[in-house]
């Protein structure tokens, strides 16, 4: 199989040596709009350079795999289902309702498969939890609680771009939510802090931020997210049920220190960031679209997946500028 992989960034790096090593890649083509990073990339992967992105379209391959810009997302989505190609995309599809719908009209139109980059449905915890709320071990489920702190803040420049705190971090505990629990959100009540950098307040986003969700059994949850948490990278979930509770991403490597007395210590080694974190998880996706590819398997995160949960990050967004409960059918999504 032939993959074509456009955008060599940190993620697309790290996929590119996922991908070369997995034993159905027998070719690579990487392309950048920057072709001497894309050239570089190559050469320490043995992949094949392209010369630039459109070439990926004519060189003859079977699937892309999209980590550039998120700017242009819904343009190369587009474009790779004109070309009947499937597709495996970092999340989000656009930052915005409209721009997602348009890319999955031409999905659908074209009849191409779309996977989206929620890598935390390929971890092992989170694949544990939804068995354990599934299979009914933690009783009726009554509160969870979705946390994401990552250890120091982005570049300023990549601020105006992300789309804000919510749909840029707190979107995977969003989709996580929903995965794990088998519910819909009906309404939000989302709050913000800029208290942090300046460069937060100049981009009009915040640096920490909480939301309350209601879903639609009734269950309560809640997820927080800073840029500010100077520990290390935290990723939970804790799910509790009238039966037992459970969390996910609770190790020995967790950004945690227990202020009692006989308590656990704080970790020696606390996880830095998202590809350490995810690693594992990062490769599995991967693969699951290698056998998305080959008509092996359904696809496991779809871009309608990616709707839901850009409609509860606009929902948030919405939340916090008006200051009140919003009610997920306020959020229209075509």
């Amino acid at each position: 199989m032939r993959i074509g992989l456009i955008g060599t960034g940190r993620i697309g790096t790290f996929h590119s040596a996922a991908l070369s090593r997995h034993p159905e890649v027998t070719s690579l083509v990487v392309a950048d709009a920057d072709p001497v990073r894309a050239a570089a990339l190559a050469a320490r992967t043995g992949a094949v350079p392209a010369p630039s992105v459109d070439d990926v379209f004519t060189i003859g391959v079977d699937a892309v795999v999209i980590t550039a810009a998120t700017s242009a997302h819904a343009e190369l989505i587009g474009r790779a289902a004109r070309a009947g190609l499937p597709v495996f995309c970092e999340k989000p599809i656009a930052l915005d309702l409209p721009g997602t719908l348009a890319a999955l009209a031409e999905v659908e139109a074209a009849g191409t498969a779309l996977q989206l980059g929620f890598q935390r449905r390929f971890d092992a915890g989170y694949t544990a939890a939804r068995e354990a709320v599934r299979s009914g071990r933690l009783g009726r489920l009554h509160t969870v609680r979705a946390i994401t702190s990552d250890p120091a803040p982005p570049p300023a420049a990549y601020l105006p771009l992300s789309g804000g705190l919510y749909r840029d971090c707190l979107v995977h505990d969003f989709d996580i939510l929903r995965w794990v629990t088998g519910r819909e959100v009906t309404e939000v009540y989302a709050t913000g802090s800029d208290m942090g950098p300046a460069m937060f307040r100049e981009a009009g986003d915040v640096d920490t931020a909480a939301v309350l969700l209601t879903l639609d059994d009734g269950t309560l949850a809640t997820a927080t997210a800073t840029r500010c948490n100077g520990a290390g990278y935290d990723v939970r979930m804790e799910l509790a049920g009238e039966l037992d509770q459970l969390a996910v991403g609770l190790d020995d490597r967790t950004p945690l220190t227990s202020a009692e007395p006989a308590g656990p210590a704080a970790p020696v080694k606390p996880w830095p960031g998202f590809l350490e974190r995810f690693a594992s998880a990062y490769e599995a996706e991967l693969a699951a679209f290698v056998e998305v590819v080959r008509g092996e398997r359904a696809n496991p995160c779809d871009g309608r997946e990616a709707l839901h949960a850009l409609r509860i990050a606009e929902a948030c967004e919405l939340s916090r500028r008006e200051r009140r409960l919003v009610r997920m059918s306020e959020i229209t999504a075509g």
